[in-house]
């Protein structure tokens, strides 16, 4: 048998790549960022974090002990161009210069995003002041996400409703249609637009039709962290289809 030694030829450009850590039991964040990014020249590679219920903060904190782990096995000894941390509560419950640190530890040089702080990005980016929230957290979290709003972003809080799930996997099952019937009816006039935390909730797909019908500009934790994330990787082209904060 003849046998052929053929040297290999290896590409030496790469698309930007994204390292996305998303909850054990987050059943929506890899929808969201794939149905934003296909068909475009910017690749996603995903890893899962241990979580823990019920949802506390100290639950939450925990969970960002294993960050450099989960970070260090996305594409093992290979740069990443910007890691988003997939947890909206969490990243308020550890902080996100501890995330920053953690993620670095694993891949150093790495831009990092997560939900809170691109949603203060977008905020100061559209010159919202004043916010109304909808969150399926339990009292004690919705606490911890009006703090950060007031104090990391400078933002006032008009009002804030909930569903009060205390588990991850529960807040996944949330119907969309239920959900978008929920909204719909919140009174904003106090407001200048609507936040929907939490990366597991159904929110996306329905963001534009919600500012059609509220007449004010809706945001959510995967929106504002896919945006914050291409902003971060240098994407500059509009996307349609995902609220108006694309269009900025």
């Amino acid at each position: 048998m003849k046998l052929t030694k053929i040297e290999p030829k290896f590409v030496i450009k790469h698309n930007p790549r994204i390292g996305l850590i998303t909850l054990a039991s987050d059943f929506r964040i890899e929808k969201d960022f794939n149905n934003v990014i296909y068909g475009k020249e910017i690749d996603l590679y995903c890893n899962r974090i241990q979580s823990y219920n019920p949802l506390t903060n100290e639950m939450l904190k925990k969970m960002a002990d294993k960050i450099p782990e989960v970070t260090k096995n996305i594409l093992p000894d290979q740069k990443l161009d910007c890691v988003a941390y997939g947890c909206t509560s969490g990243t308020i419950a550890a902080g996100y210069q501890s995330i920053y640190k953690k993620v670095n530890l694993a891949k150093p040089n790495t831009k990092v995003t997560t939900p809170i702080t691109s949603a203060i990005n977008a905020l100061k980016a559209l010159g919202i002041n004043n916010l109304s929230i909808f969150t399926p957290y339990t009292d004690e979290i919705n606490q911890s996400v009006i703090n950060y709003f007031k104090i990391e972003g400078g933002i006032e809080i008009s009002e804030l409703s909930y569903f009060d799930i205390a588990s991850d996997l529960d807040i996944g099952k949330v119907d969309p249609e239920h959900l978008f019937d929920v909204l719909v009816k919140k009174d904003l006039s106090s407001s200048d637009a609507l936040f929907v935390s939490c990366t597991a909730l159904p929110v996306l797909s329905i963001i534009k039709d919600l500012e059609k019908k509220l007449g004010k500009i809706v945001l959510s934790s995967n929106q504002t962290l896919i945006w914050d994330t291409l902003n971060q990787i240098d994407y500059k082209n509009k996307i349609e289809g995902y609220g108006e904060l694309f269009n900025n």
